[in-house]
């Protein structure tokens, strides 16, 4: 069964962020106003841009060309005295400041790939994986051996990955109760966001999160100190070739599976089903395909656009769990700052 959901738009909120990310030039000078201190400024008191140069020891030319581009993006807003100060729309995207400075910086970081071997990945996949900054990144192969360079480039993509979940999550909750699962195994759980906010909503769950030895090391750290932290459990393990714990009333992707050539991702669903009790629940909450509207494609999306291949047809994961022998399959479209797919199914309880 398929269905497209409309998110509500409490759910959809942190998407303000993208608002000041439309283009290269709107996201370079937001990132250079955060790096120079103009905004953190700007939150304290309002001031003249002469004012903010000497405050910010900065070239008084240089920074009103940088308010200039930054009043055009509707960063900032002029008042009638000369001063300035910050627009009540970023005010709001402000709310979700860490998710707005992580993207930012990772968009900048990845751009080179767009901009040099667009024509590869359009082309030529295989060989854009290969040159690729970006793929260069998600090195899982570095997720084993607990050297410093290891721990600081593993960081640096669970960053990220942790940001866009910690608000990616809310869709998935307010479309699928929880509520009835005591045990819940989240394969590939990265930082442990994802069953965090699962088992923060749900004080009677007990989670465990299933991924890479060094992911499960700043996983833990992450999670450290927080309320419902005590309730997620790390497990260390390569799902290739590890055993998983059973017993599960759920087990959950979160933007996991398309990481893998499909063959494997569909072993991977076996394995998981084997892990979940008869009667146990499948959640599976992936991108969709990327899809190009009318209004074009923001800077913003460019972290997407580079995985653009790697993003399945929902019905790959559905026919997969009914050979498996699931059953009241279902497919949900939930619609983000690109198409979300949320499939469910239930482990048939005899035969």
């Amino acid at each position: 069964m398929e269905s497209v959901t409309i998110v509500e738009e409490d759910v959809r909120r942190y998407l303000c962020v993208d608002e000041f990310m439309q283009t290269l030039v709107d996201a370079r000078a937001l990132q250079s106003a955060f790096e120079l201190g103009v905004i953190d400024a700007l939150l304290k008191s309002r001031a003249t841009p002469t004012e903010l140069a000497a405050r910010l020891d900065t070239r008084p030319a240089g920074l009103a060309f940088l308010l200039d581009l930054l009043s055009v993006a509707g960063v900032i807003e002029q008042e009638e005295d000369g001063r300035v100060r910050l627009s009540g729309r970023f005010m709001g995207a402000l709310e979700f400041r860490e998710l707005l400075e992580t993207k930012l910086d990772f968009a900048g970081t990845v751009l080179p790939d767009f901009a040099e071997l667009f024509t590869l990945l359009i082309a030529r996949p295989e060989q854009f994986m290969r040159r690729s900054r970006t793929f260069n990144l998600f090195r899982y192969d570095r997720c084993f051996d607990p050297s410093p360079d290891n721990y600081h480039a593993t960081r640096n993509w669970m960053r990220y990955t942790t940001a866009l979940t910690r608000y990616e999550a809310r869709a998935c909750l307010r479309n699928h109760d929880f509520s009835p699962y005591r045990r819940l195994l989240d394969i590939g759980g990265n930082s442990g966001e994802f069953a965090f906010r699962i088992c923060e909503q749900h004080p009677d769950i007990e989670a465990t999160v299933f991924d890479l030895p060094l992911v499960c090391d700043i996983g833990a750290e992450h999670l450290k100190g927080l309320n419902a932290a005590g309730r997620v459990n790390f497990v260390k393990g390569d799902l290739r070739c590890d055993p998983l714990p059973g017993g599960q009333d759920a087990v959950t992707f979160k933007s996991f599976l398309h990481d893998w050539p499909e063959s494997l991702a569909l072993q991977f669903l076996a394995k998981a089903a084997e892990a979940l009790r008869p009667g146990g629940t499948m959640v599976i909450f992936e991108r969709a395909s990327l899809r190009v509207n009318q209004a074009g494609m923001p800077y913003s999306m460019i972290p997407n656009l580079l995985f653009l291949h790697f993003f399945r047809d929902p019905r790959v994961y559905g026919e997969c769990l009914k050979r498996l022998g699931f059953e009241s399959v279902e497919i949900k479209e939930i619609e983000l700052e690109m198409p979300f797919n949320l499939v469910t199914a239930t482990k048939r309880r005899h035969g």
